[in-house]
């Protein structure tokens, strides 16, 4: 079927010398078709494979689009262009004349008169020749995906220090209009200045002053609405995201802000600074509190007036009771089954696992079934029956390829759904291509 993804419309003729085809180079009859790269297509492929999608597709047949995109290492500009492109820059001084092609409004090169974004000028630069704007720097930056949408692509972390700097001078200012304050007050006793100093410094502890009036980290005092906005994690904290980057780690939900497995496998729990929702979830005394929370409900299904929230000292004694009560039952009830049937000496044997092969498998599920830990994720598998070999075969069709044929690897039979010869069916085919060639006497 590769074949008819070349055009769109085919006659009833083209249309089944196409199908003629794609059959022979299924059976091994015909070459195969070669991709633009140099590369033999299997004509097996399925078609759902082979066909591109409309934003890649390029019109001829290719397995191109199922690749990964390679990615370009290192940036694409070095130090002395800062590491981005010259956007928004000028060309240099400008010209003195108007030159033959530049734009008619500011008599820049770089673009057309359509493209100007400068402001309409009554008499532009072609017809006056003066105020001529510089030639902006064209340049191609050819950026992917992530480059495209990087906030912080371009900037200049120096320009931070210009920052500082300012921040700096403001304060010796601050200090130096202290000291002057203090010169023309002249001299005065030592209660007075240190009073004057305390006046002066009070902007420097304003912080200090009003750090108990601060918000908690992870909560927002509305003092308007007298309300606590709660937020759903510290931003003092690392995002969970952010602890493992490899796309095939634990998986993160956007919405929920969960990721319920541990990112950070090759450490142990002890020592991670997070081992993933679940850990939470499963461990210290979580699972008693499900327990008892589980057992409240049931008791109130059957009439019982527990509740957890509000007795919880009530529900946890009778959850205990019940715990020891049910122990109780289980052996007396096993008690009671041994000494009427007897078997008493099959409980005492050692386990299967001991018995036949030893095991450390650690498997631990949920109340509804599912695994919750010690077993790796099943394998998805395809819907299509897979090495389903038939006529004695040990090998599919399409697993040898020899001179533009397709057949069996097991006996390097070239004829679709023959019988298996093995070993014997390639010492022929060897001898016969050695007559072939005459290398065997007749």
């Amino acid at each position: 079927m590769s074949g008819l993804m070349q055009s769109n419309r085919l006659s009833k003729e083209e249309y089944r010398k196409q199908k003629d085809l794609d059959a022979a180079r299924k059976a091994g009859t015909a070459p195969a078709e070669i991709d633009d790269e140099g590369n033999e297509i299997n004509p097996h492929t399925p078609q759902f494979m082979l066909k591109a999608p409309w934003y890649v597709d390029t019109g001829k047949v290719s397995l191109k689009h199922q690749r990964a995109p390679e990615k370009r290492k290192g940036s694409k500009f070095d130090a002395d262009d800062n590491f981005w492109y010259a956007r928004g820059q000028r060309a240099g001084p400008a010209a003195t004349k108007y030159r033959k092609g530049a734009c008619e409004n500011c008599g820049a090169m770089s673009h057309k008169t359509r493209d100007c974004v400068e402001r309409p000028r009554k008499k532009g630069a072609k017809w006056s020749g003066q105020n001529i704007q510089a030639d902006e720097i064209i340049q191609n930056p050819d950026l992917d995906w992530d480059e495209k949408r990087d906030r912080w692509n371009g900037y200049d972390p120096r320009e931070h220090d210009k920052v500082i700097e300012e921040y700096e001078k403001v304060e010796e200012a601050r200090r130096a209009n202290k000291a002057t304050e203090l010169d023309k007050q002249g001299p005065t006793t030592t209660s007075e200045a240190k009073k004057i100093a305390r006046m002066s410094d009070d902007e420097e502890d304003d912080e200090e002053k009003y750090a108990d009036q601060a918000d908690m980290p992870g909560q927002h005092v509305n003092t308007k609405t007298r309300t606590t906005i709660r937020n759903l994690r510290i931003r003092e904290d690392t995002a969970k995201y952010l602890l493992n980057l490899d796309t095939e780690s634990a998986y993160y939900d956007p919405k929920t802000r969960s990721m319920r497995e541990n990112p950070l496998k090759d450490k142990p729990a002890d020592d991670a600074p997070f081992a993933g929702d679940n850990f939470v979830r499963y461990t210290g005394d979580t699972p008693n509190m499900a327990k008892v929370q589980l057992f409240a409900w049931q008791a109130a299904d059957r009439g019982s007036e527990v509740h957890l929230q509000a007795n919880p000292t009530q529900v946890a004694i009778l959850h205990k009771e019940y715990e020891s009560k049910k122990d109780k039952v289980r052996d007396s009830t096993q008690k009671n089954i041994l000494a009427k049937y007897g078997g008493e000496e099959h409980l005492e044997a050692p386990p299967k696992e001991l018995l036949l092969a030893q095991t450390e498998n650690y498997v631990e599920y949920s109340r509804t079934g599912r695994v919750i830990k010690g077993q790796e994720r099943a394998k998805a598998r395809s819907k299509y029956e897979e090495d389903v070999f038939t006529n004695n075969h040990t090998s599919v069709w399409g697993s040898y390829w020899l001179d533009g044929k397709w057949g069996y690897r097991c006996c390097r039979s070239f004829v679709y759904n023959s019988y298996c010869t093995g070993a014997s069916g390639i010492e022929a085919q060897k001898a016969s291509e050695q007559y072939s060639q005459g290398r065997v006497a007749a």
